[in-house]
């Protein structure tokens, strides 16, 4: 198909993926003549995972661009592809340097090692759970700590229910963009899985028995 072809099946404009072939997160098409190309099935399949990771995931290009260099290289493992994309959702940059900090940080290690997690404290995931509580003790909800195993137990569950999908996907292929997809998309999912959880709960703690719709919860 032609780029404008592509672009229409996409609702990608064809400069954006004229740019994503530079900025080589889209591979080329294949040169028909001196000024046209041609374009696949893949580069369908890869602009409409590139989407989902801007839209859904929330990523940036350069974060995407990592990523899909995971993606595309056959000696990575999956293991390996599975940490690039999760390193790459998290905020967490400057710290504030204090005492819930510090704490905060010592709660992260302790959980870590007290589950037992192949996990280094150094991840940036780690890093992002001690940046929420350190923020959750400055405002006073210091205590959320004592709850944070709940937590534990169910990511525990979700990210058992994530690499479930990915072991469904025969092809090699598949099963790496399956990693990405239950990695970063998986984590849309679930928090809005969780959102909608919230509001059936809090209706059913607080007495209210009529469905609540958009912008409640």
């Amino acid at each position: 198909m032609r780029i404008g072809e592509l672009s229409r099946k996409t609702g990608v404009p064809v400069p954006t993926i004229k740019y994503y072939v530079r900025e080589g997160l889209l591979p080329p098409g294949e040169l028909t003549s001196r000024n046209q190309a041609s374009y696949g099935e893949a580069h369908e399949r890869r602009l409409q995972l590139i989407r989902a990771l801007l839209d859904v995931g929330g990523m940036k290009v350069a974060a995407i661009a990592d990523v899909l260099a995971a993606v595309d290289d056959p000696e990575r493992p999956l293991h390996k592809v599975l940490g690039a994309a999760a390193d790459r959702i998290g905020s967490a940059h400057a710290e504030h340097d204090d005492a819930e900090s510090a704490a905060a940080q010592d709660v992260v290690a302790d959980l870590i090692s007290r589950r037992g997690w192949r996990a280094h404290e150094s991840n940036p995931a780690a890093a992002d759970l001690a940046k929420a509580l350190a923020a959750m003790a400055r405002l006073g909800h210091g205590a959320f700590t004592e709850v944070l195993d709940d937590y534990a137990d169910a990511a525990e569950q979700v990210a058992r229910a994530d690499l479930r999908y990915v072991d469904r996907q025969v092809a090699v292929e598949d099963r790496v963009e399956g990693v990405v997809v239950g990695t970063v998309l998986g984590e849309a999912v679930f928090s809005a899985l969780r959102r909608l959880a919230h509001v059936d709960a809090s209706a059913r703690l607080y007495g209210t028995d009529a469905p609540q719709g958009r912008g409640t919860g």
